[in-house]
C-alpha cells in the first residue's frame, strides 16, 4: 500500500498522487509527457458537468463555429479527456521518436489509468470504458482547422474503441482506440503543447479547463489577462456569470492551478502569470520576428510562440542566464529537439 504525495500550496483541492512510488515508471509511458491538442484547449468541446450531460452545446468565437451533440450517455467531459491525453502524448513520443504512426492505438489498460492518475480499482476500469462510450458518442461539427484542412462535417472525438482482452475477473487489460482525423492530423502538425503532469490532480472540472486556457495563451506572453464575460465563454461554463465570478475567486483563494498564478484584477478582469518566476518588463530573452519565421519554417504547422515560451520555460530553469544573442540561442534549442 503506498501513501499519497502530500498536496503542495496547502491545496486541499487537490487529487492524491495515487501512483508516487517506483512503479510509476515501470515503462515508458512516462516519456511520453502529456500533451494537448490546441483545438480543444483553445475551444470549450468537452462538459465540465459532473452528471451526464444531454445538451447540444453550440459556440462561436473569432469566426470559429462549433457544435457539440452528445450520445445518450452524454457528452464526454473534461475527465473523459485524460485518454485523448494519453492517446496523444503517446503518439507524440512516437514522432519524436522518429518512429511511424497512425490513428489507431494498442494501449495497455492500466498503463492509461496510472499515467492520468486514475485509480486501478475494478471501478477505475469500469469509468474508463464509460468514458470511451461517451468520447465515441459525442459528435463535434466545426470549421475549426487542424493540419491546414478546414473540417465542415461531423466526428467523433474518437473513431472507435475496442476492449481486446479483459481478465477473467472482467477487467480490461488492452484496448485499442482509433482517434478521429481530426485530431490525428493536430499530432501530424505538431500543434500540441506540453501539460503539466498535476493536470491530473485537479479535481474540479472547471479547475482543468481554466488551466489548459491558461496554458494555451501564455504560450503566447510572460501572463495573460482576461475578462471574467470572456473567460466564462470560453470555458464552457453554464453557471451564471455571477457564480462563475465566485468560482474563480474561490480558484484564486485555492491557488493550486500547476504553473501559473491567478490574480483577480481592476474592471473585472482574471490575470495569470508563471507561478515562481518574477521576471521585469524588458528582462526576458527578446526573439525577432526573423527567428519566428524561422522557426516556423523548420516546425511547419507548429505554435511558434508556445514553442518560444518552452524555450524561456528551459531558460528560467537554467537560471535565467544573460543571452548575447537570443535568436541564435533559441533556434539552437530548437535544432536539439
Amino acid at each position: 500500500m503506498t501513501t499519497a504525495t502530500p498536496p503542495a500550496r496547502g491545496s486541499g483541492g487537490l487529487l492524491p498522487d495515487h501512483h508516487p512510488t517506483a512503479d510509476f515508471f515501470v515503462c515508458d509511458i512516462f516519456d511520453a509527457a502529456p500533451k494537448g491538442d490546441l483545438g480543444t484547449m483553445e475551444h470549450p468541446m468537452f462538459s465540465l458537468s459532473t452528471r451526464p450531460d444531454r445538451r447540444i452545446l453550440s459556440y462561436d468565437h473569432n469566426g470559429v463555429h462549433i457544435e457539440i451533440a452528445p450520445s445518450v450517455r452524454g457528452l464526454a467531459t473534461i475527465h473523459d479527456k485524460d485518454v485523448l491525453i494519453y492517446c496523444i502524448s503517446q503518439l507524440m513520443a512516437g514522432v519524436n521518436a522518429g518512429r511511424a504512426i497512425g490513428r489507431t492505438l494498442h494501449l495497455k489498460a492500466h498503463d492509461l489509468l496510472v499515467a492520468t492518475n486514475r485509480e486501478t480499482s475494478g471501478d477505475g476500469y469500469k469509468r474508463l470504458q464509460s468514458a470511451l462510450e461517451r468520447l465515441v458518442g459525442t459528435r463535434i461539427t466545426t470549421n475549426y482547422e487542424t493540419g491546414g484542412h478546414e473540417v465542415t462535417s461531423g466526428f467523433g472525438l474518437i473513431e472507435s474503441w475496442q476492449i481486446v482482452r479483459k481478465t477473467r475477473g472482467g477487467r480490461m487489460i488492452s484496448v485499442v482506440v482509433t482517434l478521429s482525423e481530426w485530431l490525428f492530423r493536430a499530432v501530424l502538425s505538431k500543434t500540441v503543447l506540453t501539460l503539466s503532469r498535476d493536470y491530473f490532480r485537479l479535481r474540479k472540472p472547471l479547475e482543468r479547463r481554466v488551466y489548459e486556457l491558461a496554458r494555451k495563451h501564455c504560450g503566447r506572453q510572460a501572463e495573460w489577462t482576461v475578462s471574467v464575460d470572456t473567460l466564462l465563454k470560453k470555458s464552457g461554463s453554464a453557471s451564471p456569470r455571477r457564480v462563475f465570478r465566485k468560482m474563480l475567486r474561490d480558484m484564486i483563494a485555492a491557488d493550486i492551478l500547476p504553473d501559473y498564478e491567478m490574480s483577480e484584477q481592476p474592471g473585472d478582469l482574471i490575470r495569470f502569470s508563471r507561478r515562481d518566476v518574477v521576471v521585469l518588463p524588458g528582462q526576458s530573452p527578446t526573439l525577432s520576428e526573423a527567428a519566428l519565421d524561422e522557426a516556423r519554417r523548420l516546425h511547419p504547422g507548429v505554435d511558434v510562440y508556445a514553442l518560444q515560451s518552452d524555450w524561456l520555460s528551459v531558460w528560467r530553469a537554467r537560471g535565467a542566464v544573460r543571452l548575447t544573442s537570443p535568436d541564435k540561442a533559441f533556434l539552437g534549442w530548437l535544432a536539439k529537439r
